[in-house]
């Protein structure tokens, strides 16, 4: 471990700070930015000279079991017709959203995410993918993905997928070890893993993510280095490593949890270390913000040639772009605004039903907004921040502008975090793994508001 970070430098900046798939973070999102803000962003997009391709993603709230940890936007139902009703308002949100952008813009990205997409059966899935083919034209070489529960899926229906389009799978696993699935109460055997992910090879997919929680209830740093190796034999493509957040007041599943069974922070730290070794050895690259890759895969590729983007679906290879948001609680991002529907089905079905998106809140981005968020992100995917280049483009004297934010990177150069020259910012290798505390220093947001429990920890 001590040739990736030394773990005193994790525990000194293991602090509550966002995760920056966007800047503003969605927290700032306010009221008063509404469906007129919205069509007007998409309006001006329609009558601007360059189309650039667009990116969807789609909510699909339904999941058959509840699992104790999550903390997204979902409803646990048995009844299946539930996924009817919600596609025609899906159809329905499209056709509003479309009306207004236009139709046949080039989609290069597209993501299915939830919930639990797979709760939707083979021909409701096909219908979904068809709805949006009849707006939008999907590019050849684009990144068309799904997020997949593997207790939902079979080997033929991963041949469906492959058949409608997607060529990326996420699988949520978490963690292998029986005890764990069963009490955060998600129960899947890791052979039905592996067969899934050797079938998903078989047929073709480009890559295969596997989704990893550390600091879950009844976990050991003795378990979780067994998952580990069973995650290195199963050698995906991408791996995210997520640290579980237990926020039981904001999020109603994980008052389910019992506390006394989570493992402590030097517990949390250890299962960390292990896994930052164990990828490393394994041989993928570190991209960014809890994701490794391949050194062949495509976001592995993006990291080395400069090329990678991070939006609210987390790192890209897809060019900085546009965001169509539909479904329940889904977030988009159109020029300088971000928008998100209605956080309930009630509230979003009652608004398409007047005939309006269901926009409830948003944010328009001020100048300040758009330049931090330049460089935020630039610190978050490439690692560099070219002083002269953000100052040009946003017409700015980059030294004097941030003359508090350089001043206070001068603690994390100390500590080996970032080198400052005269004309650039640089993350060094030890400081990737802290990136988001990098981040955090050009977040004028949290200088003015210190209360950071709204986040989640670092680490």
């Amino acid at each position: 471990m001590k040739h990736v970070i030394d773990e005193e430098l994790l525990r000194r900046f293991d602090v509550p700070g966002p995760r920056y798939t966007s800047y503003p973070t969605a927290d700032r999102f306010v009221e008063a930015f509404g469906e007129h803000d919205y069509i007007q962003a998409l309006q001006q997009r329609r009558a601007g000279s360059l189309a650039l391709p667009l990116s969807v993603y789609v909510h699909i709230p339904f999941c058959a079991s509840l699992c104790y940890y999550c903390a997204c936007n979902k409803v646990i139902t048995k009844h299946h017709s539930k996924a009817a009703e919600y596609l025609r308002y899906l159809s329905h949100e499209l056709e509003l959203q479309v009306a207004h952008c236009g139709r046949g813009h080039h989609v290069s990205q597209m993501h299915l995410g939830g919930g639990t997409p797979t709760f939707l059966n083979d021909a409701e899935l096909e219908d979904l993918v068809s709805m949006i083919r009849r707006q939008f034209t999907l590019v050849p070489g684009g990144e068309y993905s799904i997020e997949v529960d593997p207790r939902t899926v079979t080997t033929e229906r991963l041949q469906h997928l492959h058949h409608l389009g997607f060529n990326r799978l996420s699988f949520g696993v978490q963690d292998f070890d029986p005890t764990v699935q069963k009490a955060v109460h998600r129960i899947q055997p890791a052979e039905q893993v592996f067969k899934l992910v050797e079938a998903s090879r078989r047929i073709g997919f480009e890559s295969v993510n596997v989704d990893l929680i550390y600091g879950l209830p009844q976990q050991t740093p003795e378990s979780f280095r067994h998952t580990l190796e069973q995650v290195r034999a199963l050698r995906p493509d991408r791996i995210a490593l997520y640290a579980y957040a237990h926020l039981p007041a904001r999020f109603k599943p994980q008052r389910r949890i019992i506390a006394a069974e989570l493992p402590g922070a030097a517990d949390k730290l250890a299962m960390l270390a292990a896994a930052l070794d164990a990828f490393s050895q394994a041989g993928y690259v570190y991209v960014g913000m809890d994701h490794f890759a391949l050194p062949n895969d495509a976001l592995a590729v993006a990291k080395r040639q400069g090329r990678l983007h991070r939006n609210f679906q987390g790192y890209s290879t897809q060019p900085d772009c546009d965001l169509i948001a539909l479904g329940v609680s889904a977030i988009g991002r159109i020029g300088a605004t971000y928008s998100q529907n209605a956080k309930t089905l009630e509230e979003y079905y009652d608004a398409l039903d007047q005939g309006r998106l269901p926009i409830v809140r948003g944010l328009a981005l001020s100048r300040d907004d758009v330049l931090r968020r330049a460089v935020i992100m630039a610190i978050m995917c490439q690692g560099v921040v070219d002083f002269e280049s953000v100052g040009l483009a946003h017409l700015i004297d980059f030294p004097s502008y941030f003359a508090r934010e350089l001043e206070r990177l001068r603690e994390l150069e100390a500590v080996g975090l970032v080198r400052v020259g005269d004309g650039c910012l640089e993350v060094t290798e030890a400081g990737w793994y802290l990136v988001r505390a990098i981040a955090m220093v050009f977040d004028k947001y949290l200088q003015l508001d210190q209360d950071r429990a709204r986040f989640s920890k670092i680490i």
